[in-house]
């Protein structure tokens, strides 16, 4: 009698290997489709669900489960995209995208909190950047999956329209269309190490209360938007121009002197974070056109800070 149990196994394994292999990939996608690290999980987990809950015939029979798992958590959050609206609307202030840090630096006055975070298998490049990611959500849920899987992810028009449930032509117009909103939105590209001089020289500022280099590093049309999800004390709305910012600033000094700001690398750019007790309380992004601050993104939303501080 002949005994198949070990390479039966071995191609379990194996199989198992290419389909746990698929996890980075598809946090990877999730986090650019919803903007949100936890919600990215809870539909990567969703994915593997569905995955498992197939029997072993209906697996193999499978050609690509690479193929299949991308396909089925593009459809997973298609789905997310669309209630989110719904639950946006019932949002306490402004929304933004999840802050996340980079893998390589301490967080939350906890050495090693970075690399044993879900955000250490997020690839930081430019579309995950604060601008990209804001411009993103301003789009409809099929152009955003669209584009993301087209532009970014480099997918072909044909399975994209099997995950958006569309025609391959009808996908290539909401690539287009979404194409054409992050190319009104774009700003002159400003070289990395620029960017972190502009803000190490806004933090010094403000912790100096130095008004005149605030009014120099900040562009006259800047914003500041802040995202406290009803959970802490923030601004609800948009606050516009120079002038406005610094008397924000200005309620807010005994607060800022309380806290300790650090320059750290957030959504792979030169961001700030600001700490009470070794505790992440704030994470700033930015948008620097010309050497001046155009945009400042604040997100105290305690529940989308869990990257900076929970190990």
């Amino acid at each position: 009698m002949t005994d198949h149990s070990g390479p039966a196994h071995d191609r379990s394994d194996a199989g198992l290997g290419a389909i746990i292999s698929e996890r980075r990939q598809l946090i990877n996608l999730a986090y650019r489709l919803l903007g949100s690290l936890a919600e990215a999980e809870d539909a990567v987990q969703e994915t593997y669900a569905r995955w498992y809950a197939l029997s072993r015939q209906q697996q193999e029979a499978i050609e690509s489960p690479g193929a299949w798992l991308t396909t089925v958590a593009g459809r997973v959050c298609l789905d997310l995209l669309g209630s989110a609206r719904v639950r946006r609307e019932r949002y306490v202030g402004e929304w933004l995208p999840e802050p996340l840090p980079d893998r390589t630096e301490s967080t939350g006055g906890q050495p090693g909190a970075a690399t044993a975070d879900p955000a250490d298998r997020i690839t930081l490049d430019e579309s995950v950047s604060m601008a990209f990611l804001v411009v993103l959500d301003s789009m409809t849920p099929a152009e955003r999956v669209a584009f993301v899987l087209h532009d970014v992810f480099r997918y072909p028009f044909a399975e994209v329209a099997e995950i958006v449930g569309r025609t391959p032509a009808a996908c290539r117009q909401l690539a287009s269309s979404a194409r054409r909103r992050v190319r009104a939105a774009r700003a002159p590209s400003t070289p990395t190490a620029r960017q972190a001089r502009v803000v190490r020289d806004f933090k010094r500022a403000l912790q100096a209360g130095d008004v005149d280099t605030l009014v120099d590093l900040l562009a006259d049309d800047a914003t500041v938007i802040s995202d406290g999800g009803g959970l802490v004390t923030t601004t609800l709305r948009p606050v516009k121009g120079a002038e406005r910012i610094l008397a924000a600033l200005h309620k807010l000094a005994n607060r800022l002197r309380g806290q300790t700001m650090l320059e750290r690398t957030v959504n792979g750019q030169p961001g700030l974070i600001a700490q009470e007790f070794d505790v992440t309380v704030s994470v700033y992004a930015f948008e620097v056109v010309d050497d001046r601050i155009k945009r400042i993104w604040a997100v105290r939303n305690p529940e989308k800070l869990r990257a900076w501080t929970e190990g």
